[in-house]
């Protein structure tokens, strides 16, 4: 079994960078970065419902354990469907800037074939229909 990653977490308002293999997304990259940047969510309420919400979507999805929620972070680990290789999906409410980040990263591997990507534009539709 392999372990969380050193670095995760929330630290000085940012999440930890990508690594420079493919498979990771952040809202925090460089926009430029178009292999791992996407773009964080607007938001303009509380941090404690935002992380509600997100709690409860990420705890439907399959093979997703819930490992913090504390303030405004949340971090879970998504096993994949075959093999059960861990991506640790993190989310971070930014509620002075009004924006909800978040990072996705595997733990194995160069590729994910686009998986992590994929991931976060499902949360975050399913995200963003909640908070309207």
């Amino acid at each position: 079994m392999v372990g969380a990653p050193e670095g995760l977490g929330v630290r000085d308002g940012h999440l930890a960078p990508c690594p420079a293999s493919p498979n990771c997304v952040s809202t925090q990259a460089d926009q430029a970065d178009r292999e791992h940047a996407m773009t964080p969510i607007a938001y303009g309420g509380p941090a404690a419902s935002a992380i509600a919400s997100i709690a409860e979507l990420v705890a439907a999805e399959p093979r997703t354990e819930i490992v913090t929620a504390e303030g405004p972070y949340l971090h879970a680990v998504f096993r994949s469907p075959t093999m059960g290789y861990p991506d640790d999906v993190e989310f971070y409410v930014d509620e002075a800037a009004g924006l909800i980040h978040f990072r996705s990263a595997s733990r194995l591997g160069e590729s994910d074939l686009g998986v992590n990507r994929r991931r976060m534009q499902g949360l975050i539709a399913a995200l963003e229909a909640v908070l309207k």
